[in-house]
């Protein structure tokens, strides 16, 4: 069974250089592609292949035309299918770039208001929907091909023009990555990397508290305080992302998968899987494999 990664995040620590943009393309299997995170924002493509996206908590499907932005210390993996067996030259185009100096650029005209928004939301990461690979591979391209302050222009305008779209949505719920963690965040932290290591065992609000060296009472409600769930809303919440994948990627049985993410019974699992997804398991494996089908199909 394939595991969720530890939400104990490499620092990737990007070298200074005169260029204000830093852009990237690479393809699967890559040593890029790591459960990584870096202070820079991360606007990131995909051009090909179908897996999963990690960002922050989150654990969702990616495809060709996916875009995401991540915000400054939020970790972010891509990881592709197994059924995409052969090697992917060019599976990923990225662009960072320093949040702090983008606020200082747009900061006096109000015509930016929707970019200041975008990069505000970002620190939860973002995904948009519905836009076309080719047209954003034009995008990515044109920047990368510019240079100066043509570069500059070129990108404020694609951060415009994304930030006008409102079919996105944020997708980390636990906003616990940032530089300046205090104590608490700190032993939540710990927690939350215990859980998405461990999704499969049973997970009690009792060790969960001993990790992080409270009582189970103060426990939960700080917990609740740092990630906006309820320790078990949050556990069942890793577990039906992980289902998900499975049920995206392998043709195991559901009865199987239940058992796989930590469930004791299928009908707990399904009673969960229909509250979050509003769909049965097995719907969403049917509306999983025709989005693929599909995908494969438009690809071709």
């Amino acid at each position: 069974m394939t595991r969720s990664p530890i939400l104990v995040p490499e620092l990737e620590i990007i070298p200074e250089q005169d260029d204000s943009l830093i852009y990237l393309e690479h393809g699967w299997p890559n040593p890029l592609c790591r459960w990584h995170s870096h202070q820079e924002c991360e606007l990131h493509l995909i051009l090909a292949t179908t897996g999963r996206a990690y960002v922050g908590d989150y654990i969702g499907d990616f495809a060709p035309g996916g875009l995401f932005l991540t915000g400054p210390h939020l970790p972010h993996n891509w990881i592709t299918d197994e059924v995409w067996t052969e090697p992917v030259p060019e599976r990923d185009m990225v662009i960072q770039f320093d949040q702090d100096r983008l606020l200082r650029l747009i900061k006096a005209f109000p015509e930016f208001a929707g970019v200041n928004q975008v990069l505000k939301e970002a620190e939860s990461g973002l995904e948009w929907f519905g836009l076309r690979v080719e047209d954003m591979q034009k995008r990515f391209a044109y920047i990368r091909d510019t240079t100066g302050p043509n570069q500059i222009m070129a990108f404020l305008d694609f951060m415009l023009e994304i930030s006008r779209n409102k079919d996105r949505k944020t997708l980390s719920v636990a906003k616990l990555y940032h530089e300046n963690r205090n104590p608490r965040q700190m032993k939540i932290c710990e927690v939350v990397d215990y859980i998405v290591e461990r999704f499969a065992e049973d997970i009690s609000v009792e060790k969960a508290a001993d990790i992080a060296g409270m009582s189970p009472t103060t426990f939960s409600r700080n917990f609740r305080a740092v990630t906006g769930n309820r320790f078990v809303e949050f556990v069942n919440r890793v577990r039906i992302g992980q289902a998900c994948s499975l049920l995206y990627a392998t043709d195991e049985q559901v009865s199987s998968i239940c058992f796989d993410v930590g469930y004791q019974n299928l009908a707990n699992f399904n009673r969960h899987f229909q509250k979050m997804k509003n769909m049965t398991p097995s719907e969403y494996r049917e509306l999983a494999q025709d989005e693929l089908l599909n995908t494969e199909r438009s690809a071709s």
